[in-house]
Parts: structure tokens; C-alpha cells; sequence
């Protein structure tokens, strides 16, 4: 069955304003001005046309966690995304007690198997701890909060295969340099989060292979001084290795608009992925409270001014973006033109994900597809060619 996309304005690497877009049992199979014989035609009525959101980092949404304990809220969490254009999804476990830890992983595990063509694809689980540092916590469970411990990853690795796509952790941590090392021989994305590393801290595992940055600027050190001499914090070294992937919470709360531009300015499109790091009020309105992580045993946070944040409101507890809110803050507020906001949102997390099949729109991709106005509120998501209820 061929479907035609036409009247829509497609975002490649330009937008096409003059072309169709046609889908083949699930495919892209081309972006073309010439006629090709469909079944089925969609109006865009001069909506854009954009390949689906990938977010690489989000914890839940709908009222609902990854890691509250069974494979149904892991379904309803992806549930949630997709109405906001995420047609794929790493789900993130935080830190917590080893138990609540594993059965997260093995909930995500279990519906990446079942590969529903009604849901968001599930890129493999996220972990995000519990090798960080204390100074930088934020919100993590401090004491779950330890060293890379070799026979724990090492098992964890080996256990859930193919379930672990991307780890994250403070480089400044002993045995952190091993433990990148060991990741990547996994298949594994490593990424630097919740550090207090300096520059010289982060380059041995920058050298072992580590190109990503977790919520770039959250929970993350700046430059200092010892013994009055200024040393390079995590941000300021992000900046300097230029091909060092940063995340960017683009909820306008994590990141004002202004320090946006200025990531935008020395990162550019190409090295930027934008995550909602989402928790679970991400998509749910008049709520003013929340559990923040498992529902069995995590902690209240507050919900207000549209971002979560810890009862003393003296740290963010995740946020409650969703992420046509991510594009549409990148493109309105911080003025980046549509194409490049949408490849931050797409393309290069995909692309980090080492997931060739999605991300663009060329032929021979699977055909996840958004479409949304000039103010970016979602039209309706295909998710490989069949079109979802939102």
C-alpha cells in the first residue's frame, strides 16, 4: 500500500514547499514533485511535515514513570509521548535501589520486545546513575549514589544485552575511565552527567570514547579556581571539544532562551540533542504535585512554572516538557530556523542512538512522521506509515 503526503511543507535538510511525500508498507519511498500511484492521500493543508521526535532522555510522562514497576506503565509513559510527536523513545531508570533498578530495566526490556506498532519504537533503556557525584545530585537518590563498581556493571551489561543502550555517569568517579572503556566494548552509548569533573578529569574517558554530555549545564560543574588558578569545569569543556555531543533540556526553564542561543552558537545544530528529561507530569495539566521517580518510593516534587522542582524549590526536579514544547522553544524563542531545530530534535538524537532507520526523511527510513503548525502544536503522528490517534 503507497500513501501520498501532499499540500505539506517536508522538512529535510531545507523545507520542501512544491513536493509530495509517499510511505510504502512502512517506508519512506521518496520526496518527489513526480506522480507516483497511491492508495491512500493525506492534506497537510500547509502543515509541516517532519520526521518523528526522538527523545533520548525522559523518565515518563501522563502521571506515569518508567520505573514504577510493571511493563503496563512502561506502555502508558510511551503513550503519553507520542501524542506529542515522539515516535521514539529511550526510557530512562534514575538512581534507586538496586531491585527497583533491575526490574526497570527488565519492564523496558520486555516492551522493546513486543515492538507495538501502536507506541513510540523503543530505543533500549537508559540508566542514568548510580556512578555520579554527590555535589552534583540534583535530584538523584544520594543514597543509592557510589563508584563504578566492576562486577555490578559488568553483570548488569551482560544480563540485559541489547536492553542497555546508553549509560550515564561522573567521569571524576574511580574506575569511571574502565567503566567507559567497558561500555563501548558493550555497544553501549556512554554519556557525562551529575559531575563535578574538571577538564583534566573528563579527558580520559573523552580519550576512551565518550562524546555525549547528559542535560548540558544541569547538574554539571563551571569554571573554578584552584589555588587561584581558573581550571575548566564540564561546561566549559563540552564547549571546547568540538565534537562532544551536549543535551539540551529546551524547556526554556533548564535553559533560558538566551543561554540557549549561546549553546546554539558555539555547539551548532550538528552537535546538539534536545531531551525532555521528563518526568512523570510531563503532559498532564493542574497537577501541583507529583512523585518524582518509582511510585513505590520516590519523592514529592512540585509542579509550577511549568518545570518540577524539589519541595524546597531550590533545584529543578526534571521537567515537564514534552517535545513539540522542546521545538517550539528552540524555534520561537531562541530563534533557530524550523529545519535546525527539528534535527536536534530528530536527526542527532538518532543519530547518537546509532538508529539509521529513523530520523530523517529519505527513502528507506521507516516512515515515523509528524505534523504540526507554525506554532508547533502536533497534527497528527504516523508511526511507520499508519496513522496514530492523539
Amino acid at each position: 500500500m503507497t500513501l501520498k503526503i501532499i499540500n505539506g511543507r517536508i522538512i529535510t535538510d531545507t523545507v520542501e514547499k512544491d513536493k509530495a511525500l509517499y510511505i510504502r508498507d512502512g517506508k519512506i519511498l521518496a520526496v518527489t514533485a513526480d506522480e507516483i500511484a497511491a492508495d491512500e492521500v493525506i492534506d497537510a493543508a500547509g502543515a509541516y511535515v517532519s520526521p518523528g521526535f526522538v527523545d533520548l532522555h525522559t523518565h515518563g510522562a501522563g502521571g506515569t514513570d518508567f520505573m514504577d514497576g510493571t511493563p503496563e506503565d512502561v506502555r502508558t509513559a510511551l503513550q503519553a509521548h507520542v501524542r506529542y510527536g515522539t515516535t521514539a523513545i529511550m526510557p530512562t531508570c534514575t538512581t534507586a535501589n538496586p531491585a527497583s533498578f533491575r526490574k526497570s530495566i527488565e519492564d523496558i526490556g520486555a516492551v522493546m520486545r513486543e515492538n507495538n506498532p501502536e507506541l513510540p519504537q523503543v530505543l533500549g533503556a537508559h540508566l542514568e546513575g548510580p556512578y555520579f557525584s554527590q555535589e552534583q545530585a540534583g535530584a538523584q537518590a544520594p543514597e543509592f549514589i557510589t563508584d563504578p563498581i566492576k562486577e555490578e556493571y559488568e553483570e548488569l551489561l551482560s544480563e540485559y544485552k541489547g536492553i542497555i543502550a546508553r549509560w550515564s555517569f561522573a567521569p571524576e568517579r574511580k574506575g569511571a575511565p574502565e567503566f567507559c572503556e567497558t561500555l563501548i566494548k558493550h555497544g553501549v552509548v556512554p554519556s557525562i552527567a551529575h559531575t563535578n569533573a574538571t577538564y583534566d578529569e573528563i579527558m580520559p574517558v573523552y580519550n576512551a570514547g565518550c562524546r555525549l554530555m547528559t542535560h548540558f549545564y544541569s547538574g554539571m560543574s563551571l569554571l573554578t579556581r584552584r589555588q587561584g588558578f581558573r581550571v575548566l569545569g564540564a561546561v566549559e569543556t563540552g564547549y571546547l571539544l568540538d565534537d562532544m555531543y551536549v543535551e539540551t533540556i529546551a524547556d526554556g526553564k533548564h535553559l533560558p532562551p538566551e543561554l540557549l542561543r549561546l549553546i546554539y552558537k558555539v555547539k551548532t545544530s550538528d552537535y546538539i540533542c534536545m531531551v525532555t528529561d521528563s518526568m512523570r507530569g510531563a503532559g498532564v495539566e493542574g497537577i501541583k504535585e507529583m512523585i518524582l521517580g518509582p511510585i513505590a518510593d520516590g519523592r514529592i516534587a512540585i509542579i509550577e512554572d511549568g518545570v518540577a522542582k524539589m519541595p524546597d524549590r531550590i533545584n529543578f526536579a526534571g521537567s515537564i516538557a514534552t517535545t513539540d514544547r522542546l521545538v517550539r522553544v528552540m524555534h520561537k524563542e531562541a530563534g533557530v530556523d524550523i529545519v535546525n531545530a527539528v534535527k536536534m530534535m530528530t536527526k542527532i538524537p538518532a543519530k547518537i542512538a546509532g538508529a539509521n532507520h529513523i530520523g530523517t526523511i529519505e527513502a528507506g527510513r521507516d516512515a515515523d512522521i509528524v505534523l504540526f503548525n507554525d506554532n508547533i502544536e502536533i497534527q497528527k503522528v504516523l508511526l511507520k506509515g499508519k496513522e496514530r490517534k492523539i
